[in-house]
């Protein structure tokens, strides 16, 4: 009788760990935009921390160089990342899955 009573008021269909990701395509939609917002963040931090490098390094060449070299990697990170999200889009379109939402 309790059994019953347990198996008529507990839906199955919520115990799932996560109803969303049922198919691999949400799947790679979650990991590739998180990745995306992650690279952004860390190409944007880096860019200020070299811009701010070169500010504070007041003559000093090798530091001048430290920040440049940062600025430049920060530039470098953020084009390989709007590239990759260009070639994202493009998987998505030959393969007919919605990856990334749009």
């Amino acid at each position: 009788m309790i059994e019953k009573v347990l198996a008529d008021s507990i839906d199955i269909a919520n115990l799932a760990p996560n109803p969303g990701l049922t198919s691999f395509g949400p799947l790679v939609t979650a990991i590739v935009r998180n990745a995306f917002v992650f690279a952004s963040l860390i190409s944007f931090f880096l860019l200020i921390f070299g811009g701010f490098q070169v500010i504070v390094a007041a003559g000093d060449a090798k530091k001048a160089e430290q920040g440049k070299a940062a600025i430049t990697g920060a530039v470098i990170g953020l084009l390989v990342v709007f590239g990759s999200f260009w070639i994202v889009q493009i998987i998505s379109v030959i393969t007919g899955q919605k990856l990334l939402g749009f």
